[in-house]
């Protein structure tokens, strides 16, 4: 364990203005807040923020960030609070503090849920201030190292691929070599050990062939000194345990056949140099085609520059060798810490230059994801997939994860371009949308006012970016089609029943129902959540002080009758059936909703009268050992039912596809059929399709089947089944 004085040495040795007091006032602090507070090793805990910033002195980072490093874990482990370290550090420090800590205080369902919110929190502290990442990166480096803490399996794995899944890929994204690949070889080897040692045992053998790498060293620096380059650093370092692992795997090499187990790195002075020695490295040694990549004029994401080239050693060995500039060198390993942009004596200045693109994308990615579920699967999709380098029209460099489509590059420009994007050239040629982009590629977009976005563009997108805006365009959409399905629903049921009523009452009825505003309680009906009857109940409470409707015969002479759906409920419903006696109440079973031309059979529930079930229906299984209850019974005059005043529910399962107007092309056909929703509900839902529950009301059997043919009938839909028992 690093020790307070020990700390402020290490920062002295980078920073001889660094305010010492300050640092101590940290310290002091984050002791006694963390009084006797023990980790899962037994350990006292302030050893944890200390090590924390022994990390981020390493990394060379400012007094805010170190002291942030300090009290990182206060706010939420201990009783200290935000206003608390704002009074004593000021704003700055307390904005850091507060942007590590997690929502542990907040009570979630579930800890997936908990997990993303997390995450969503620190995507937005870190927009707001990168630090927030370097400090948050520091800290799960530390926890990594300290597995071994933990007792339970279980929990050493969810860590290790907790890390694997999101801080490798965000400290990559930052520069932090070093840290990302001790966080990728400690996670590794928790999460595939035999693995791990496989290729831990080729490097120890490698080792041991009589310092070969300081043989290839010895030979390089002596074939540049003949050629006239004496004025550089040559070195060679192993490449990281997974780095190897996920190059065997990726490319389906064996261990032997990797030409880089080793990286043999050329530091010159200047970038001119760097060319300048490339090329007498390939005087020097046969290049091995096609594999030069040039990472100065063409940077990564997180900054990284560099030239690197395979060649045919001095051995007859394939191997590596990278180029750059020390400053370049600087940045390879310490990425963002290398280039810091923050100034004690100005306050922080805002970030600039490539490696902070992927802020703003994840900004406006953050910006259109509905949960923090989805931004986390979004953010995958940027941070794990390798990059490859387009230009714009004017020559602009644009990095997308490999295998992006002209379209990722539209939302990449702007959400607008993507939502309005209708075509693309590459190279000057047309292509298609999907056309996945190689390196090098030119892109021009073409945009159409009247093009907006298709859920079949959520298929071949890799950018969250792209992503997150076409789900956002589309959900607007639906829940503009919701409002309008909604409204329809109750206005057809306000006509049904010869009702009417001013917007302000509907208003009125949504706020006593608890729906937000009267727009909610439109998408309430479209989903199913509220029914037509409900709000008809608050606009007219008489409604329910009506008798029970009585049989037909007991109508007043000249009176029409009013149509009733049979099936709504469970009271008793007078219809025409023949084999009972008469007076007898009688109950349609909801389990199967019989209608008129189908077959059907009485059951007697004692003191409850008879209950009507379609033969079909599954639960007279369970009555096969009763005969006694079964009563023979048909419809009466089921010609007449075609015109007939009262009207039968049948339910039904639509499955239609997931596009813009697929309710309002349902609902239309159901009415041009003269059917009638009286309930509908949204079972489940993907990209592609969605299953919906349809209550309709229907004369008969002969009236269902036209309703189904037409329903079947639309694009949209790709099939109809009638749910029974």
């Amino acid at each position: 364990m690093i020790r307070q004085y020990e700390l402020i040495d290490k920062i002295l040795q980078y920073n001889k203005d660094a305010n010492v007091a300050m640092l101590n006032r940290a310290y002091v602090f984050s002791m006694k807040a963390h009084g006797n507070q023990k980790r899962a090793s037994g350990e006292p805990y302030l050893t944890h923020p200390l090590e924390v910033a022994s990390i981020l002195a390493d990394l060379r980072m400012d007094d805010a960030t170190i002291v942030a490093g300090l009290l990182h874990d206060t706010i939420e482990d201990t009783l200290a609070t935000y206003d608390e370290i704002k009074g004593i550090f000021g704003v700055e420090i307390a904005d850091l503090t507060e942007g590590v800590t997690k929502l542990s205080k907040l009570e979630f369902n579930n800890k997936k849920v908990e997990q993303a919110e997390n995450y969503r929190k620190l995507f937005l502290a870190m927009a707001k201030d990168i630090r927030v990442l370097l400090v948050k990166v520091a800290d799960r480096l530390h926890n990594v190292r300290t597995l071994s803490g933990f007792s339970k399996v279980e929990k050493k794995r969810r860590v290790a691929q907790e890390t694997m899944d999101i801080f490798v890929p965000l400290a990559d994204r930052i520069g932090l070599y070093t840290v990302k690949t001790e966080m990728e070889d400690i996670c590794f080897h928790e999460l595939n050990p035999e693995a791990y040692e496989q290729i831990e045992e080729r490097m120890a053998h490698l080792r041991d062939q009589g310092n070969f790498v300081e043989r290839v060293l010895e030979e390089l620096k002596d074939d540049l000194a003949e050629a006239g380059i004496v004025d550089c650093d040559v070195k060679g370092r192993e490449k990281a345990i997974y780095s190897i692992h996920r190059k065997m795997t990726k490319k389906n090499l064996a261990f032997d056949q990797l030409t880089d187990v080793v990286a043999y790195r050329i530091v010159v002075e200047n970038q001119t140099k760097c060319y300048e020695v490339l090329g007498h490295i390939h005087n020097i040694y046969k290049a091995i085609p096609g594999r030069f990549k040039d990472y100065i004029s063409n940077p990564k994401p997180n900054g990284y520059q560099s030239l690197h080239t395979s060649v045919i050693g001095p051995f007859g060995n394939r191997m590596e060798i990278q180029i750059r500039d020390k400053e370049m060198d600087a940045v390879a390993d310490s990425g963002v810490a290398a280039h810091w942009l923050y100034k004690q004596q100005t306050g922080a200045s805002q970030t600039e230059g490539m490696q902070y693109r992927w802020v703003k994308a994840l900004m406006e990615t953050l910006q259109n994801s509905e949960d923090a579920e989805e931004l986390i699967e979004n953010t995958k999709l940027d941070l794990f997939k390798e990059n490859v380098y387009v230009f714009s029209p004017k020559g602009d460099l644009v990095s997308l994860p490999s295998g992006a489509t002209p379209l990722d590059f539209a939302y990449n420009v702007h959400s607008e371009v993507g939502n309005k994007c209708q075509s693309a050239k590459i190279n000057g040629r047309m292509a298609t949308l999907r056309t996945p982009l190689q390196n090098g590629d030119q892109i021009e977009i073409i945009t159409s006012k009247n093009q907006t976005p298709r859920p079949g563009w959520r298929e071949f997108v890799v950018t969250g970016k792209a992503r997150s805006a076409i789900n956002r365009y589309l959900r607007q959409q639906e829940h503009d089609e919701q409002i309008r399905f909604g409204k329809d629903i109750i206005e057809k049921a306000a006509r049904k029943e010869s009702l009417s009523y001013p917007e302000k009452d509907l208003m009125r009825a949504a706020k006593e129902m608890k729906e937000d505003n009267l727009d909610e309680l439109y998408i309430g009906l479209a989903q199913g959540r509220v029914f037509p009857r409900q709000v008809f109940d608050v606009l007219f409470p008489e409604r329910g002080k009506v008798d029970e409707p009585k049989g037909l015969d007991s109508l007043p002479t000249g009176a029409a009758p009013k149509k009733t759906a049979v099936g709504k409920d469970r009271r008793d419903t007078r219809v025409p059936i023949d084999g009972l006696t008469p007076g007898m109440a009688i109950h349609v079973a909801k389990c199967c909703n019989p209608v008129p031309g189908e077959q059907i059979v009485g059951i007697i529930n004692t003191g409850k009268g008879v209950s009507i079930h379609a033969t079909t229906c599954k639960n007279l299984e369970a009555l096969a050992e009763e005969p006694e209850r079964w009563l023979s019974v048909r419809w009466s005059g089921e010609a007449e039912f075609d015109d007939a005043d009262t009207l039968f529910l049948a339910r039904l399962r639509v499955m239609a596809l997931n596009e813009r107007g697929t309710l309002s092309n349902l609902s239309t056909a159901i009415f041009n059929a003269e059917g009638n929703i009286e309930d509908l509900f949204i079972e489940n839902k993907s990209p592609d399709v969605f299953a919906i529950r349809v209550d309709v009301e229907v004369k008969n059997l002969g009236h269902l089947d036209s309703l189904i043919a037409a329903m079947r009938n639309l694009k949209c839909v790709t099939g109809v089944e009638r749910l029974m028992s």
